[in-house]
């Protein structure tokens, strides 16, 4: 019997609301094998001064490369085994395991090998009905105070930067930012991060909206370390953030002032003829987007009926992993509605400072449309993810391959995919 075909003893136990604890032992023989199985591979290959390659002694090869082995040993174990206690039990396994043992144990020849892990999993429970369900689809106008505010915002974007030694509302601080926790715990180190300077009370600085950023942070000039404090969001996507005592030491290495590019600028940027030809463009991307925004409303019904019809036994507390998702899916959604990047930014950070129970709508939503998606058997191709680039390219103003490049450096792809098969459930 090899490594691969021993029979591990495997126990499934709930570990809470969407969650179940995996505890698995590795019979010894397997351990044993595995360990001289890769020992035998390495003596096979190593090629070491003063022996031919394949002739090297057992005993050096343990004494060289034993602790590595037995680490990749460890590592492949541990994965095939997960692998097959998921496949056999049937597991709807959602994310990655964790374990809190794994790291401190360690292979021994003639020893068993016992770990635990826990997973989130897609939780069971009864769907309502809904075929046949009445949909209200809103009308689309594009108005001239839209495509005005569309124009402006595209002068503003075109626009230079203009370096000042003091700042006022509006204006651009770049300087080198460091956010730690109440016990030292060091959570970002950025050097030109961006701050805006707030024109209401409330404002954003490292991803993490504060009520009063406008009273802490004040109009400091160029060399001036300004220190904010404030309490970190309560369903942050980073543990350590969350309900923290946070404080960010910001040190201003340059101010700077948006001077919007003129309409003549923006029209010969853009190859077009006239002022008239640039409100058509811009025009027909806001009908582009106002679609996508009328597919949103319609899907957000589907998705009201659902979730007040759904019963489901939740956590009561959103984790680590789940806020994160929370905030790639909303990230996506409003990229396909053609939002600029800078407004994406805020509304994620006013999303991680939202109530418990608009996560907990949003963690509902994500099981109702899985499990909805698998009895369907939705499934997407090469080919919608593609057409899917184009469409968020065009509604940014980019080439395809630009947003293909953005989304891979943000590891977004997947998520890309995650949009599609949604929106077609």
């Amino acid at each position: 019997m090899t490594a691969t075909e021993a029979s591990n003893t495997v126990k499934i136990s709930d570990a809470g609301p969407s969650r179940k604890k995996i505890s698995i032992e590795i019979p010894a023989e397997t351990v044993t094998e595995k360990i001289r199985e890769s020992m035998d591979t390495l003596a096979f290959e190593a090629a070491l001064p003063g022996f031919r390659k394949g002739r090297v002694p057992r005993a050096l090869i343990e004494k060289r490369f034993g602790a590595t082995i037995r680490q990749e040993a460890k590592n492949q174990l541990v994965a095939e085994a997960y692998s097959r206690a998921v496949e056999e039990n049937e597991l709807k396994v959602l994310g990655d395991p964790t374990s809190e043992s794994l790291g401190d144990l360690e292979l021994v020849e003639g020893q068993g090998l016992s770990f635990d892990v826990e997973v989130e999993v897609l939780p069971e429970f009864d769907l309502p009905a809904y075929e046949g369900l009445a949909i209200k689809k809103p009308a689309i106008e594009i108005t001239d105070e839209a495509v005005n505010q569309e124009v402006e915002k595209i002068t503003i974007n075109e626009g230079s930067l203009e370096e000042l030694d003091a700042p006022a509302v509006g204006d651009y601080l770049t300087g080198h930012g460091v956010m730690t926790t109440g016990d030292g715990t060091e959570i970002h180190n950025i050097d030109g991060c961006v701050v805006r300077v707030p024109d209401e009370a409330k404002g954003m600085i490292l991803g993490i909206v504060v009520d009063d950023l406008q009273k802490q942070l004040g109009l400091p000039k160029v060399g001036d370390e300004v220190k904010i404090t404030c309490k970190g969001p309560e369903h942050h996507e980073v543990e350590e953030v969350r309900n923290a005592d946070l404080t960010v030491v910001f040190n201003v290495k340059r101010i700077d002032r948006i001077i919007p590019a003129t309409i003549e600028d923006i029209v010969s940027q853009y190859g077009m003829e006239s002022e008239d030809d640039l409100r058509s463009r811009i025009t027909e991307r806001l009908e582009q987007a106002s679609k996508a925004r009328q597919q949103a409303a319609m899907r957000k019904q589907v998705a009201d009926h659902l979730i007040e019809h759904t019963e489901i036994e939740l956590p009561e507390r959103v984790t680590a992993s789940q806020a994160a998702r929370i905030l790639h899916r909303r990230r996506m959604e409003l990229m396909y509605r053609g939002v600029d990047e800078a407004q994406i930014e805020q509304h994620i950070a006013e999303l991680r400072a939202a109530s418990s129970a608009m996560a907990t709508r949003e963690l509902k939503l994500f099981f109702i449309l899985t499990r909805i998606g698998q009895e369907l058997n939705v499934s997407i191709t090469e080919q919608e993810v593609n057409g899917r680039i184009v469409q968020l390219a065009m509604q940014n103003g980019m080439r395809p391959e630009e947003m293909r490049q953005r989304l891979m450096q943000q590891n977004q792809i997947q998520q890309i995919a995650q949009q599609i098969r949604e929106h077609k459930t």
